[in-house]
């Protein structure tokens, strides 16, 4: 664990980050301890329903249907370096969604990292306009 959150965080060492943000569950995982390491907040985005307060939501299409995810109004603040983080790019859409809850309460995505990237599936796609890391590629 320690290797994965040293080269996420060297990935990303030339950037400004103000808060780090990670999609539900186990990009929890990898978000906070990255958070912790780069000693700037944590901002947890969810399925709909589970975060308590006032929330941002988007919903983005799945290969089966539909899905929402939400994210705290207050937990990005205007002109914030967001770093997004999870643990699996397959074909985009929850990251792509991410990003875009970021930038509507007025973040800038400073980058995305994901541990595993599945290339076939061609998710970078949806995510071309943000530099994107994957530490490996499958």
């Amino acid at each position: 664990m320690r290797e994965v959150i040293e080269a996420l965080a060297e990935a990303f060492s030339d950037v400004k980050v103000d808060v780090v943000a990670a999609v539900e569950a186990r990009g929890f995982i990898f978000g906070a301890c990255l958070a912790q390491k780069l000693a700037v907040g944590f901002v947890p985005i969810r399925k709909k329903g589970k975060l308590p307060y006032k929330t941002l939501s988007c919903t983005y299409d799945l290969e089966y249907g539909q899905d929402t995810i939400e994210m705290h109004c207050d937990a990005v603040g205007s002109g914030d370096n967001v770093l997004l983080i999870d643990d699996l790019l397959a074909t985009g859409g929850t990251m792509a969604a991410a990003a875009k809850l970021v930038e509507q309460a007025g973040g800038k995505v400073a980058g995305i990292g994901f541990l595993i990237e599945l290339t076939s599936l061609n998710g970078r796609e949806k995510l071309k306009n943000y530099r994107v890391v994957s530490l490996i590629k499958y």
